[in-house]
């Protein structure tokens, strides 16, 4: 009997287990570890953040949901991995002895490398994270009742554009809606080189559809811009040249501001030599697994990919859905080869598709009101889309 341990349980994380279940012998054990009791679907939090969901709409309680799958769970979050031991410490001082482990832990946020950052001690709000979304829910209210300039982007390091170019335009439309966009000019501060690079240097013509967007909507926009310092109603930028050089300083008023912050691997396997880089991100192999401890696997926001890259502002590399979901498939089976004494031969997909969803129109996917039940039976949802039965890819579909 083999006991398979799962850190995670967000978009990485449960649909992993969901597969991992299929490719497990009838002896072998499989547990789920997260930091909270719901699962909450992180693609609609810039709805929430606006008043458009509310959180109760787009979270679900994970312990009976993979109960009836026979998956044991805790919700008592990860403290620490000792990877040599193969045990995993737990947050109430518990521990797990694990056969495999895999890694689905998405990122810790690095609100404090900027001074003023972020929604708990500083001065912008954040999506990542429902919690966040509802703060920033309150604090869009108060803003509406007061309009002024906002400032919306992705600072220095960040690798997870598309919520910030989704949360302009919904910004613009909530602010149509209630007839004061008038009063509100919307400028977009990014680390990116140039408009749609989307840590991808471009998806298609991102460039060209998104700055046609911003233009025809009045968002303005800076870009190669590093974030120095946020003080209450003021943002303070460098605007950086070609070669890497500051051109540039200047302070931008805000009423009201998103800025999506840079990522770093979680502090349960951060300094771990041989299974995380630098910054705390997991090394992988091409089946998912790590090569300085070969039972451990990883997927998702927490994986260590390198940047497409030079720019003259750091930019990271977003994990999407269906690259996730790729992993995702990929990891579990090679476990589960590696269970009948096989070897790993599965590959994910690292090709990106990054797309944020605009309001007026779908570019070029659009969601789905089906997640709900997809991941509640764990089946694929019977709305028309196609392809192989995971929770990404029956969410999402190809318009």
């Amino acid at each position: 009997m083999a006991h398979i341990v799962i850190v995670g349980a967000g978009l990485g994380g449960l649909p992993m287990a969901f597969e991992m279940k299929e490719q497990m012998r009838p002896s072998d054990r499989l547990t789920v570890v997260s930091n909270t009791p719901h699962f909450h679907f992180v693609p609609s939090n810039p709805w929430v953040a606006v008043g458009w969901r509310r959180q109760a709409e787009i979270e679900l309680a994970l312990a009976p949901l993979l109960a009836r799958r026979g998956i044991e769970f805790t919700e008592a979050g990860a403290a620490r991995v000792h990877a040599a031991e193969n045990r995993l410490e737990l947050g109430d001082g518990s521990t797990l002895d694990y056969d495999f482990l895999i890694l689905a832990t998405g990122p810790d946020l690095a609100f404090d490398e900027i001074e003023g950052l972020g929604p708990h001690d500083g001065f912008t709000q954040s999506v990542c994270h429902v919690d966040h979304a509802v703060r920033a829910e309150r604090a869009w209210r108060d803003f509406v009742r007061e309009p002024g300039p906002v400032i919306v982007g992705a600072v220095q390091g960040a690798s997870c554009f598309g919520p910030a170019y989704e949360f302009a335009r919904i910004m613009d439309t909530d602010l149509r809606r209630r007839k004061i966009r008038d009063r509100v000019p919307i400028t977009f501060v990014t680390s990116e080189p140039y408009i749609g690079h989307m840590g991808l240097d471009g998806v298609g013509d991102s460039k060209g559809l998104m700055e046609s967007e911003f233009r025809s909507h009045d968002i303005k926009w800076i870009t190669s811009a590093r974030v120095t310092k946020v003080a209450a109603k003021t943002m303070t930028i460098e605007r950086v040249d070609a070669e890497g050089a500051v051109s540039g300083q200047e302070e931008l008023p805000f009423s009201f501001s998103m800025m999506l912050p840079a990522f770093r691997g979680i502090r349960a396997i951060a300094g771990i030599e041989g299974l995380v880089n630098p910054r705390g991100f997991v090394i992988v192999d091409k089946h998912q697994r790590n090569p300085a401890f070969p039972n451990i696997f990883a997927v998702g926001v927490c994986v260590a990919i390198a940047p497409v890259g030079k720019t003259p502002v750091p930019v990271g590399v977003p994990k999407t859905g269906y690259m996730i979901e790729s992993m995702v498939t990929a990891t579990a089976h090679n476990i589960g080869r590696l269970l009948r004494g096989e070897d790993p031969e599965s590959e994910a997909t690292w090709h990106a598709i990054c797309s944020p969803i605009l309001v007026t129109r779908a570019w070029p996917l659009r969601p789905r009101p089906s997640w709900r039940r997809a991941i509640s039976t764990g089946r694929r949802a019977d709305d028309g889309c196609t392809g192989p039965r995971s929770l990404l890819k029956n969410t999402f579909c190809s318009s």
